[in-house]
């Protein structure tokens, strides 16, 4: 699905061997269903299927979400490796700490406003933030 648009075959085959370079596990599940792998799997076949169409940005909702820890670790750790590839990465996450650790700018919303913003780290390091996110 995620490349519906590219045409040809070796084309599709280049961009599928790049992702399966990001989540080897995926090509140990070329012929299973998404619905039927695991919540890490299912994460990782979905932002593997958004990286067969190239993207310039990549918008990521709650990537870490119900994940083991050790997956989490994972994911993101590929985030990183993708925004070093020069992937802009738009992420929203609750688990601070860790969007935090790689952002190079965050924004802290409540009730649909701004109240905080500033550069991984300052937030990371931000008084209120510690208190709120990072406790």
């Amino acid at each position: 699905m995620g490349a519906f648009s590219v045409k040809g075959k070796s084309v599709i085959d280049e961009r599928m061997e790049k992702v399966f370079n990001y989540f080897p596990r995926l090509k140990d599940r070329i012929n299973q269903k998404g619905g039927t792998m695991s919540g890490g799997e299912q994460q990782m076949f979905a932002i593997g299927r958004a990286l067969m169409m190239q993207p310039n940005l990549l918008m990521l909702d709650e990537p870490s979400m119900g994940l083991a820890p050790i997956v989490v670790e994972q994911i993101f750790e590929i985030i990183l490796q993708l925004n070093e590839k020069g992937i802009t990465i738009l992420l929203v996450e609750q688990n601070a700490y860790q969007a935090l650790s790689i952002a190079h700018r965050g924004y802290v919303i409540q009730n649909g406003e701004i109240v905080l913003s500033g550069t991984g780290k300052e937030l990371s390091e931000n008084e209120e933030v510690k208190e709120a996110f990072l406790a």
